[in-house]
């Protein structure tokens, strides 16, 4: 646990008030399209809580297994610090969206990952959606590896099958979405992000995270 908590405070400390930036327009201008007002929403891999601190929703978890999450999220934010193979304390049918971001690489093999999606089937209600993103092996090729907590190559099909195995109706599979990563790359001024979002055609310039969305049946 000591060494999770080290380890994201030597690699995003010094950014993190530019993620919050980039996070909060990704937010507001983009996922927010997926998720109604009264949802109740889980974050895997919450990490500093990006994503749930600034999704409007109307029920928030964070799981992260990184005690510091509990610091960083918001107050209407319930964490659960736990495994997020491991039953997950909520009721059946009960959650409207899963998302997670840049995380499912992060798990220890894909075994761990086909026991996470099954949870997530069980515990999203029948028209939930899980949205994943996460870097692409395709377009970021040996930079993949240069995070010492990345296990598993991932992209959009790979995922996509999966989904499909597990009874999800993939609904979105873009191989470009986002660049690879904001840790020790230059810092554009914020507005750069909402312009991006309105430009597809640079998706397929910079883009080298994919994005899926399904939903179970």
């Amino acid at each position: 646990m000591d060494n999770l908590q080290s380890l994201y405070k030597n690699r995003f400390e010094d950014n993190h008030m530019y993620r919050n930036g980039v996070w909060h327009i990704l937010v507001r201008e983009y996922f927010q399209q997926y998720v109604h007002h009264e949802a109740t929403v889980i974050d895997l891999g919450a990490g500093y809580g990006e994503f749930i601190n600034h999704i409007v929703c109307g029920k928030k978890y964070a799981m992260d297994l990184n005690p510091d999450t509990s610091e960083q999220v918001h107050s209407d934010v319930e964490v659960l610090l736990q495994d997020c193979s491991e039953p997950w304390p909520l009721s059946p049918h009960s959650v409207d969206v899963v998302f997670t971001s840049n995380f499912f690489e992060h798990l220890p093999d894909k075994a761990t990952l086909a026991k996470t999606l099954d949870l997530a089937a069980r515990y999203l209600r029948p028209g939930g959606k899980i949205i994943a993103m996460g870097p692409n092996i395709k377009y970021t090729a040996g930079a993949y590896w240069d995070f010492w907590d990345h296990h598993i190559a991932l992209g959009e099909y790979a995922l996509s099958e999966v989904l499909q195995q597990k009874g999800f109706v993939v609904d979105v599979a873009i191989d470009k979405f986002v660049p690879f990563t904001m840790v020790g790359t230059f810092q554009y001024p914020l507005f750069f992000t909402s312009l991006y979002l309105k430009l597809p055609f640079a998706w397929r310039i910079f883009g080298k995270q994919f994005l899926v969305v399904a939903h179970k049946e």
